[in-house]
């Protein structure tokens, strides 16, 4: 699969592209600004975007009018369609958010059934009560997705619903050429469904990837041979920037071992999460790390774990912004991409990973562990990669049986003699290949 070997790019193309939130109605190309980008995205080392929403919808993209139409305040099919061109000829594969819980109260068929209530012929698309009341007045209930009236649940048991979204996914890959789908709270979806769409999608594209947004649980429910390719890591999300800011590497170590560990009873061992600092969920990393010296630190750390790193866009550069402040303040409009030292740092990373097999596929064992530094070893048949951390101010030195005494750091690209032990420079990371 090829999204196992990627580097991921980030894009909520409503806030990307500073279109207004309520969508009036006024058509605008605005998703052409991607075009501008695409040799940033090249540069920092990414052959992969997800784009959020792009569909027609009510507001934020996740409130879908339309699943075959872009919206207008990001402009035209044709627009989108050319975007998804250059990307492809750039050698970018191109990820859409497939939002199939729920849609928007402006969803066409939903309209349909305020009009005609009991005689709609989509009165069964939804969870519909006729006899109550909605918070909106409407005269009738319905299901909300967690209680938000404006998210309106669909049935994914009806037939007819299932047939209108997998004959959207095939005019997607027919006029977009999109590679994959995100799919949106995974977590809420019927589980037969997703085991349809695994089976139909392939039948689209033999390498179709499906990514699904997960949060707590067994991901093993969805992630398996039937269902979903991948899922969110939102476990080791919160460990990733916890440990740097309380300086104590065992709480992410303890996540990836019960994870990836040799243990036989570790959870997703050969499994591909997606691995990210932020994205635009939740606060900025530059905004929640304590230390900014752990910003770079804290993209090794995600770049060199089991798993698909994704960079939100703006972060490669340390974009700031507090999830306190609103979600707009997170999905903010930025008019030109910055490419400064931890760019080039995350360029660095993406071609490393890029380049190794062990770092995409490899066993996960941990090797050297303190409250401030971690080294662990990702290792296929032949090659071995050690991922070695320092967080703290002070150098370290340290010992272990690395059995063999030279590397080279798969990041600068400089020779490593270990000598009478690794020395690590304070806020350092390495990838080190080890010689065989």
């Amino acid at each position: 699969m090829w999204a196992y070997e990627s580097v991921f790019y980030q894009i909520y193309p409503l806030g990307f592209c500073g279109a207004p939130f309520e969508n009036d109605g006024e058509e605008k190309a605005r998703i052409l600004k991607v075009n501008h980008w695409i040799d940033h995205i090249l540069k920092l080392g990414a052959n992969a975007i997800y784009f959020s929403p792009v569909f027609e919808s009510d507001t934020h993209g996740y409130n879908t009018r339309d699943y075959r139409k872009i919206d207008v305040r990001l402009g035209t099919n044709e627009d989108f369609a050319k975007v998804c061109k250059n990307l492809h000829e750039a050698g970018i594969k191109v990820v859409l958010d497939g939002v199939f819980n729920h849609v928007g109260r402006g969803f066409w068929a939903f309209q349909d059934v305020l009009k005609n209530r009991e005689s709609s012929p989509y009165k069964d698309w939804f969870h519909i009560h006729f006899s109550g009341n909605s918070n909106y007045n409407d005269g009738l209930w319905y299901e909300g997705w967690e209680g938000h009236f404006d998210l309106v649940k669909l049935n994914l048991r009806n037939e007819e619903v299932i047939s209108h979204i997998f004959s959207s996914i095939q005019g997607w890959v027919e006029e977009f050429d999109i590679d994959g789908l995100r799919l949106d709270v995974a977590y809420c979806l019927d589980k037969d469904f997703l085991k349809r769409l695994r089976t139909f999608s392939k039948g689209l594209k033999e390498d179709f990837f499906l990514l699904g947004e997960l949060l707590h649980g067994d991901y093993n429910q969805f992630v398996n041979d039937e269902m979903l390719h991948g899922a969110t890591n939102y476990e080791c999300y919160k460990g990733l920037y916890s440990s740097f800011n309380s300086m104590n590497m065992f709480e992410i170590n303890h996540s990836l071992l019960r994870q990836f560990g040799p243990e036989n009873w570790t959870l997703y061992k050969g499994k591909h999460l997606l691995s990210f600092v932020d994205n635009h969920d939740v606060t900025r990393v530059a905004s929640i790390l304590a230390n900014e010296r752990h910003l770079p630190l804290i993209y090794a750390l995600a770049f060199g774990m089991p798993g698909i790193p994704c960079v939100y866009y703006g972060s490669e550069w340390g974009a700031k912004a507090d999830k306190k402040e609103g979600d707009p303040a997170l999905r903010a409009c930025f008019e030109e991409p910055v490419f400064n030292e931890l760019a080039q740092w995350i360029a660095s990373l993406a071609k490393a990973k890029k380049g190794s097999k062990a770092l995409c596929y490899g066993d996960f064992s941990s090797t050297v562990l303190t409250n401030k530094q971690c080294i662990f070893e990702r290792k296929v048949e032949g090659e071995r990669v050690l991922v070695a951390i320092n967080g703290d101010d002070q150098p370290y030195v340290a010992h272990f049986n690395a059995k063999c005494g030279t590397a080279k750091d798969l990041i600068s690209g400089s020779p490593i003699d270990f000598g009478g032990g690794l020395d690590m420079p304070p806020y350092s990371a390495m990838f080190l290949l080890m010689e065989k």
